[in-house]
């Protein structure tokens, strides 16, 4: 976890050889509501790019705990959802981004996964 509010930029690649991600504004930290900025949103990598900003309709950007964390939500649905192993992801349409599936299939194994902080 940072010290301080430095943004963070995430990178899966999952089971099915996709990348795609996300960039969040405020670095993850266990919290009991969302936070964060509209400068977070979510992106598709490979094998096409495409990114998804915020549309204005919440303010569903980061929340987290000790089992997971996800990126956008509204109506039950986490754009991205990641469990505390890093493993398991699902991903869903969400109003915040008002993006498409992030994988092929909802749920996802994850295959690789890194996390680039920035000063």
């Amino acid at each position: 976890l940072s010290t301080t509010d430095s943004p963070v930029l995430i990178l899966i690649k999952d089971h099915n050889q996709q990348v795609f991600g996300s960039f969040l504004s405020h670095p993850l930290h266990p919290s009991e509501a969302f936070y964060g900025t509209g400068e977070t949103f979510l992106f598709l990598s490979h094998p096409r790019f495409k990114c998804f900003r915020w549309t204005g309709e919440n303010s569903f950007f980061i929340k987290g705990d000790l089992d997971s964390f996800a990126i956008g939500g509204g109506s039950g649905h986490f754009g991205l959802w990641v469990d505390e192993r890093l493993f398991l992801g699902r991903s869903s349409p969400c109003f915040t981004f008002n993006n498409c599936s992030l994988s092929e299939t909802s749920d996802f194994t994850i295959l690789e996964l890194e996390a680039w902080t920035f000063d």
